[in-house]
């Protein structure tokens, strides 16, 4: 099954201003003409119902939107660059390079931008002034971002069935819904989660089950199916723990149990918090109840306890029932505990961008005797100011005036003449 993939995504780079002046007979003092740059093109990630799975990513995993386009004379201003739609499964979460959260898309139709396109620099139109009548300066376009993102497909479903291999899974399923899960005699033979949905009261109400590959000892650690199937119950409202209690070969009833625990447990803390029920499968088989009776007795408190037979409809009857009426107290609570978080909004200033810092910048002395300017925010800037005119040159100085660059360089006992890198600019200092 493809669940997860790494794709590549850069946003456009804004176009850069143009510098121009209005030359016409007619018009005298025609003044600054030149247009704005277009906004650089935007990648979004958006969710859609009808994808069903990651495979499209197995042959594309490069999204790059594209340019503005540089803004023009007569005041002209460039066109925008087109956004890119990456389109994903419902389910789908998205990480960045580091495994921070960036969305978890589980509604149709859901959108996160996930690289915003470069501003576009403003043209000399717009630096005109009542002292600054011909401006000869312009702004370059903001680059665009580049980022690696990942992407994790998790199956949507109300309840989850997990148990060892041949426990009855996908045969319940099948009983259940119109799945067609495989059933077979040997082991695993469900090789990806299947979904389907399961009808009550008339097929007025509804809930899904996933039926996810059988566990083993060590999953949680990556063994077998491992994580290709434990991603997947992190979303299940319900863990169903499918039992065959004609099954010898784990142990004890009490044995199975709690080894499908440990390996949830092991997985995610996340487990802890969800509604566990216990189903036992295959009763048509069973011939001594004791040892079902005993665990039954002890853990009847602790967990709904259903016993159920593929040849039995009036035991799925029940166990359907049973689920719904379960579902929807899990679906009320999580309402609940939605509306509780929601009512705790945190504002976020534009100054707490930078990984919740103000970016600084600050002043090295490399190998050659240079003095090295560092800091995203002033190499931001610079970047945006058009340094092909003295008036671009000017601003740039007076910039770093302003921000206290010539002090600086005072206090580190720079000389006359010494060498300034700033980016690619390289200049020299005069106190």
């Amino acid at each position: 099954m493809f669940d997860h993939f790494k794709i590549t995504v850069q946003s456009g780079k804004g176009g850069d201003g143009a510098i121009a002046f209005r030359h016409e007979k007619s018009i005298a003092r025609g003044g600054p003409y030149g247009g704005n740059g277009g906004r650089g093109g935007s990648v979004y990630i958006q969710s859609s119902k009808d994808v069903e799975s990651l495979a499209s990513f197995n042959f594309r995993q490069h999204f790059f939107a594209t340019d503005g386009e540089n803004g023009k004379t007569k005041l002209c201003n460039g066109k925008d660059g087109k956004d890119v739609f990456v389109i994903v499964p419902v389910g789908t979460i998205v990480t960045d390079e580091l495994g921070h959260l960036v969305a978890d898309l589980d509604k149709d139709g859901e959108r996160v931008l996930v690289a915003k396109g470069g501003r576009g620099g403003r043209g000399n139109a717009c630096f005109k002034s009542s002292t600054r009548r011909t401006p000869n300066i312009a702004e370059n376009g903001a680059p665009g971002v580049k980022k690696i993102l990942s992407l994790e497909l998790r199956l949507l479903a109300d309840v989850g069935l997990v148990g060892f291999p041949n426990a009855g899974k996908s045969s319940l399923i099948s009983a259940m819904t119109n799945a067609k899960s495989l059933v077979a005699s040997y082991k695993f033979s469900t090789l990806e989660p299947v979904l389907g949905v399961c009808f009550c009261n008339g097929k007025t109400d509804r809930f899904v089950i996933a039926d996810i590959p059988g566990l083993i000892e060590g999953a949680s650690q990556g063994k077998g199916m491992g994580y290709d199937f434990l991603r997947h119950i992190l979303r299940c409202r319900i863990i169903a723990h499918c039992i065959d209690p004609t099954d010898k070969e784990h142990g004890s009833i009490e044995e199975s149990l709690l080894a499908i625990n440990k390996e949830i447990d092991d997985y995610s803390q996340e487990f802890e918090h969800k509604k566990h029920v216990i189903v036992f499968t295959k009763m048509d088989l069973v011939e001594d109840r004791t040892e079902i009776d005993s665990f039954i007795q002890k853990h009847k408190k602790e967990y709904p306890i259903f016993e159920t037979s593929c040849l039995d409809p009036v035991s799925l009857d029940k166990l359907s029932t049973a689920l719904l009426q379960i579902v929807r107290e899990e679906e009320a609570s999580e309402s609940k505990r939605r509306f509780l978080n929601d009512e705790k909004e945190v504002v976020y200033s534009a100054k707490d961008f930078d990984n919740g810092q103000i970016p600084d910048y600050q002043i090295i002395q490399d190998a050659e005797g240079r003095y090295v300017i560092q800091g995203e925010r002033v190499i931001r800037t610079k970047r945006l100011i058009n340094l092909s005119t003295d008036e671009g040159l000017d601003r740039l100085i007076e910039y770093l005036d302003r921000i206290g660059i010539n002090e600086r360089l005072r206090e580190l006992d720079a000389q006359p003449g010494a060498t300034v890198l700033l980016d690619d600019f390289e200049f020299e200092y005069q106190p």
